[in-house]
């Protein structure tokens, strides 16, 4: 059954209900990955109060609940980033402290995080698409209001797609983006306001190797809602495609494939090189960028930096290794 989708008029109106409440972050030049045929910017979504763009798409949703839904309380289901968006969404808007359904295996700074803007950790589950069946049931018997964070809800993936207008502002020459890809919405409210504005630029969604649940659903043009992945330090991105991006899934133009290991080198070179600190997730298109230039087209390349919510354990390994 087909859901309800979403427009560049709707990311329009998006950006003005949350623009008093998230931080237009920097769109900086990487002269370490810029070259003689290309330039390179990162889109700095790591600076937002959260240090995630998450946050877009929570206050966009939670900013249009009515007065009886804010009272029967809001409910996430969220890797971690997600849930530290509505955790401090709640608390910046005066509503009752959220309800935060994690997986177990959430990195605990992300919990920390949660805990922090006062929302109500459960943990579920081994994975994502574990806790997403199991957080679902619990919210549903508890009466809250689910605010979806990538599967399903347009209104979200409109407040996500806010992100490309500020790129496209800051410099109107970017004619390829290139970011993570989780549940899709991200990549698709991206993809819808980029494309209306220039219809011409070319957005690449890039995934770690660990999970290929979204080129196997394009190619036996089946989503796989639910996905065996294996072990991954990108969290953010293992288990299923969401519902609405894979419905939408047209408005993206390619997929690029990396290692967990090019993941976590390309973490070691946004610290040491351009001095930003980023989560795994952040690090993958970074990680196509180093090491499969010839597939990304284009002579203003941005790359949205989707968060900063790092594991530090990641960190302490790969440095050992130098």
């Amino acid at each position: 059954m087909s859901i309800k989708q979403f427009t560049y008029e709707d990311v329009i109106q998006a950006r003005n209900r949350v623009a008093p409440y998230v931080m237009q972050t920097a769109l900086d030049h990487s002269i370490y990955l810029s070259g003689e045929t290309h330039n390179v910017y990162f889109k700095l979504e790591n600076q937002q109060p959260i240090k995630s763009f998450k946050l877009r798409g929570a206050l966009n949703r939670i900013l249009q609940l009515t007065e009886e839904e804010k009272e029967h309380g809001i409910a996430a289901i969220s890797s971690g980033n997600h849930g530290v968006a509505v955790a401090y969404s709640t608390k910046l808007l005066g509503l009752k402290p959220a309800t935060i359904i994690v997986p177990e295996t959430t990195p605990e700074s992300k919990v920390e995080k949660i805990k922090y803007y006062g929302g109500n950790v459960v943990l579920m589950g081994s994975c994502y698409d574990d806790a997403h069946v199991m957080g679902t049931r619990y919210a549903n018997e508890h009466n809250y209001v689910i605010v979806d964070g990538g599967d399903e809800d347009p209104i979200v993936f409109a407040g996500q797609g806010t992100i490309a207008l500020e790129m496209l502002r800051q410099n109107p020459d970017i004619d390829t983006i290139l970011l993570p890809i989780g549940g899709g919405g991200l990549g698709v409210g991206c993809s819808v306001a980029a494309k209306g504005i220039n219809p011409d630029i070319k957005v690449i969604a890039v995934y770690t190797e660990a999970c290929t649940a979204w080129v196997d659903s394009i190619r036996d043009n089946k989503p796989y809602y639910v996905y065996d992945s294996a072990p991954s330090v990108c969290e953010a991105m293992i288990g299923g495609v969401g519902k609405l991006g894979f419905e939408m899934v047209n408005w993206i133009d390619g997929f690029i494939g990396v290692s967990e290991d090019a993941i976590k080198k390309a973490m070691i070179h946004m610290l040491f090189h351009e001095k930003v600190a980023v989560e795994a997730t952040s690090a993958a298109p970074v990680a196509a960028l180093m090491e499969k230039p010839e597939l990304i087209p284009g002579k203003h390349i941005g790359i949205v930096i989707s968060g900063g919510n790092a594991d530090n354990q990641i960190f302490i390994d790969e440095m050992k290794k130098l």
